[in-house]
């Protein structure tokens, strides 16, 4: 894709959502003798996602299975809207954009899977990170560069910011 034709599509951005698995996660699930579900998150997604809010995009996370660290991680950045154990991410998609009364030529997804195809057919800005599966980068207009759970969410955060002209404002706040 032309990349002036996708900043155009990302500076209307208004909601990102995102998958976890994959995505936010680099899709490794460990579980430890107790049974506990440990996630790693990468601390620079987690910082585009807060810069992202910070300049009024939401941010929302639909994702197939349940986990309390998501629900951590979440409050963690301040993402309200949580839909977990997700056997039809429509159902949820659909849920969302009438709750939040927001179009789907508004809207940015990034996933990995084959469940997230869906939904990447309805949305603006389908994303597929970088080691996602073949059909899912091919129902994409954008590969990130960077591997889920590796920079992927910050890679979207910042497409979205610069495309907005908002990236140096935020520079300049931490100065």
């Amino acid at each position: 894709m032309d990349i002036e034709k996708l900043k155009d599509i990302a500076k209307s951005i208004k909601l990102l959502i995102l998958d976890v698995d994959g995505v936010l996660t680099d899709g490794s699930i460990i579980l430890d003798d107790q049974g506990n579900e440990i996630k790693s998150f990468y601390v620079r997604d987690g910082h585009g996602i807060k810069m992202l809010t910070h300049i009024g995009v939401q941010v929302a996370i639909i994702t197939g299975r349940y986990s309390k660290v998501v629900e951590r991680r979440a409050e963690e950045l301040g993402i309200k809207e949580v839909y977990q154990r997700c056997h039809s991410k429509t159902v949820a998609y659909e849920h969302l954009v009438e709750k939040l009364n927001i179009k789907d030529s508004e809207i940015a997804y990034v996933g990995d899977d084959i469940v997230d195809i869906p939904i990447m057919k309805k949305v603006a800005l389908p994303v597929a990170v970088a080691d996602a599966e073949i059909d899912t980068k091919a129902s994409a207009i954008y590969i990130t560069k960077k591997r889920g759970g590796k920079g992927a969410v910050r890679e979207v955060c910042e497409l979205i910011i610069k495309a907005k002209g908002k990236w140096e404002g935020l520079v300049n706040d931490y100065d």
